[in-house]
């Protein structure tokens, strides 16, 4: 099929290497967060699918043990999806203050998941998986291309469609690939920073990227002052 115009554009376009760094950023948070529970709780919370098989299986098992957990997952990081949508409200990112108050409201949902699974609740799992939410539905699309930073099945699946018409000798842009590398690689040291850091200090550990989402949120607005973003 050929191109329409606007798929052009989208080709021809040059990312700013911001976000490009920022969605690294964000992934390292998802790896990290996501690492901590599956450390302790045996089921993520960064993305719905190992959450919904594990309920899947206790379900057929009729082992109910562990439903309120899955349910705190579940419940959360559709909440945070909805919050995030509504606060936003655009699938394309566009740099704008509704990315500031989302970023408040995530390192606000990790500390008070730190708080509660300090005290031995369970509850703190529908705050880590809120502020999953949350930044999964910051953005959809930028420059055509699909963001998702707290689950790597997209990011692996488009990487590998680039990677395929590079090899049919079709015009790809490099920043492409380079954003969906630097994203997996960002979840990843997130998850490998997470296991040794829940090793040594247990769940006081979620300070961590609580204080690199108010640290973004601070940036954010640093650079949004300084004309950076509208």
């Amino acid at each position: 099929m050929p191109y329409s115009d606007r798929d052009r554009i989208r080709e021809s376009a040059s990312a700013d290497p911001l976000i490009l760094l920022g969605g690294a950023y964000l992934a390292f948070i998802a790896g990290y967060v996501n690492t901590v529970s599956l450390g302790y709780f045996h089921v993520p919370v960064s993305h719905m699918t190992g959450a919904i098989t594990r309920l899947g299986m206790d379900t057929a098992a009729l082992n109910f043990h562990d439903f309120r957990n899955i349910f705190y997952i579940f419940f959360g990081f559709l909440v945070g999806a909805t919050v995030s949508g509504t606060i936003i409200g655009s699938n394309n990112l566009r740099p704008a203050r509704e990315y500031l108050w989302i970023l408040l409201l995530e390192s606000a949902a990790l500390g008070l998941c730190f708080y509660l699974f300090r005290y031995g609740l369970n509850g703190g799992l529908f705050f880590a998986a809120l502020a999953c939410g949350l930044q999964n539905a910051m953005a959809s699309t930028y420059l055509g291309l699909i963001i998702r930073t707290t689950h790597m099945t997209g990011i692996v699946t488009d990487l590998g469609i680039l990677i395929g018409h590079a090899l049919r000798h079709r015009h790809i842009r490099l920043w492409k690939i380079s954003f969906l590398m630097l994203v997996l690689v960002g979840f990843f040291a997130g998850g490998v920073s997470a296991f040794l850091a829940f090793r040594m200090v247990r769940f006081t550990a979620l300070l961590v990227p609580a204080g690199m989402c108010l640290a973004a949120a601070v940036g954010f607005y640093t650079l949004r002052v300084r004309k950076r973003f509208i």
